[in-house]
């Protein structure tokens, strides 16, 4: 089996129905499988073979997918770039994982084999405009053949590189093979409370490259439409949903936020949603509440990390009702293990701990990652005796249902996307007027979790604080840049003289049952 097959089936069965809608843009089944097809040909005809990366770059688009069924086909490696990387975080993740091919959407065009790090790349494709020393994308689908690529692929093939921040301050990338995520697929249908089918509309509004991507394949495996968003704003979503009569979506926490604070959600007709699922970021049990009298009994949500492929656990929209009606404690829960994958909470001795004691979160299965690409070191840290040590602390009660309770590791999670403190301090430690620099989670309303700096400058440095950022905005993607800093004398430190990061961020935290939001 494979997502070759699936797709093909797909396209027999519902051939002239639409798989993917962006905008006024359709493409059917039949077209989504002939046009990735005709990709999966061109790139092999580039002269690549299967494990070659193909960078891509671009906000939300049809294409994407397509992209994404002919890299499946042809047996290559996907290395999906977060439209919001700065150039200096795209040239790092290039640089690392070598390329052969990039494919860029509009506004992602600007690079070249002059380009520092892109030496390893032979063809720079456009998915938009015409660009200089760029092919363009539709002339390489009709110069390929429609056939299908003769490529076998095996379950341990290397299938996508899923890039995050790193906590040694650079990008990783996690691999994921070809039976990493068709055990994902397997555990998703399996653990949906709503099983798509042919006809229900799914609307995908953060990046594919990232989560939301997570729900391209099963939902077309079920011949459900996926509608591409290429961002997000609050009255056009709501909108959208009413008019396209959407039955599923995904959204990270602060989308749902920022939907309750819109006012025409008092006026849309959400009739035809089933599912509202959230997650990439703990939810407060407050908005929780809120977004299920509002929306009505459609949420559900899910815990994962980009190691363990997708969720490993699910807060069912069964759980949610329970939990209102009659046990709102469970509102604070990620839910219970999904699907085949082991899950436990276990203390240092690696044993299962219950009632009020924490442990760390341990998962083993087939959709557990084969490590991170060229840092054996920093997989060997995670990846224990066929464990995955996720490094968030939880506990967990009598009937098997998780509570996050802090991250052993120090990342933060602000708006869905996951930022790591050393990355941010490696920026501003470059700039000419700091001598120190503490960054740390802080409670936000809005991002959930806020990306805090406390900085100790030279005694002579006369420098603002919008003169930090604006030195960061460069360097950083937006969703990693401090959103409040605060200018100190000194920062505490650990016997050991490190700078106690969990002393200087508990004063934000004083009052909160757990340590995340």
């Amino acid at each position: 089996m494979s997502f070759a097959y699936f797709l093909r089936r797909a396209a027999t069965y519902w051939g002239d129905a639409a798989a993917v809608m962006q905008a006024d843009r359709v493409l059917t089944y039949g077209q989504l499988d002939e046009r990735s097809n005709r990709l999966a040909n061109a790139m092999l005809g580039l002269g690549l073979v299967p494990g070659d990366r193909v960078a891509v770059q671009s906000r939300n688009c049809v294409e994407l997918v397509e992209i994404e069924c002919a890299l499946y086909k042809a047996g290559l490696v996907k290395a999906a770039l977060n439209p919001r990387f700065t150039a200096a975080e795209a040239t790092d993740v290039v640089s690392n994982c070598r390329p052969r091919v990039i494919i860029a959407g509009e506004g992602f065009t600007n690079y070249s084999p002059r380009t520092q790090g892109f030496d390893s790349i032979e063809n720079f494709v456009s998915i938009g405009p015409a660009a200089e020393g760029y092919s363009g994308y539709e002339t390489l689908l009709a110069r390929a053949s429609a056939t299908m690529p003769n490529v076998r692929v095996s379950s341990d093939d290397l299938a996508v590189l899923h890039f995050s921040s790193g906590s040694t301050g650079k990008i990783k990338a996690a691999m994921h093979s070809v039976g990493n995520r068709l055990a994902s697929l397997r555990k998703l249908l399996v653990g949906m409370d709503t099983l798509p089918r042919p006809g229900d509309r799914l609307a995908l509004v953060g990046p594919v490259t990232h989560a939301s991507g997570m729900l391209m394949q099963p939902y077309l495996f079920c011949g459900a439409t996926l509608v591409l968003f290429d961002r997000f704003e609050p009255a056009h979503f709501l909108s959208e949903l009413q008019r396209l009569r959407i039955t599923h979506t995904f959204l990270v926490p602060t989308m749902v936020n920022m939907l309750l604070q819109e006012p025409s959600l008092a006026r849309t007709d959400l009739s035809a949603l089933k599912q509202l699922a959230y997650g990439a970021a703990p939810m407060a049990p407050a908005r929780i509440r809120e977004a299920w009298e509002r929306f009505g009994p459609v949420l559900s949500q899910g815990y994962g990390a980009s190691e363990s492929t997708s969720g490993v656990t699910r807060l069912t929209k069964a759980d949610h009702a329970h939990a209102i009606a009659c046990q709102p404690e469970l509102l604070a829960s990620c839910g219970r293990p999904l699907g085949e994958t082991q899950v436990y909470v276990v203390d240092e001795a690696g044993q299962p701990v219950s009632g009020d004691d924490i442990g760390e979160i341990v998962i083993r299965g087939d959709d557990v990652f084969k490590g991170y690409w060229g840092a054996p070191e920093l997989t060997a840290e995670v990846l224990v005796d066929g464990w995955l040590k996720t490094g968030d602390l939880a506990r967990v009660d009598e009937r098997g249902y998780i509570y996050l309770v802090d991250r052993k590791k120090d990342m933060i999670i602000s708006g869905g996307f996951n930022v790591y403190p050393t990355e941010v301090e490696a920026v501003l430690y470059q700039h000419p007027s700091i001598v120190e620099a503490c960054v740390f989670s802080v409670p936000d309303e809005r991002w959930g979790e806020g990306v805090k700096a406390a900085i100790v400058l030279k005694s002579s440095a006369n420098v603002t604080a919008e003169e930090i950022l604006s030195y960061c905005r460069g360097r950083l993607a937006d969703y990693k840049l401090p959103r409040s800093i605060s200018f100190v004398a000194e920062l505490p430190r650990n016997p050991s003289g490190k700078i106690a990061r969990k002393v200087v961020r508990e004063q934000y935290w004083t009052g909160s049952d757990r340590r995340v939001n």
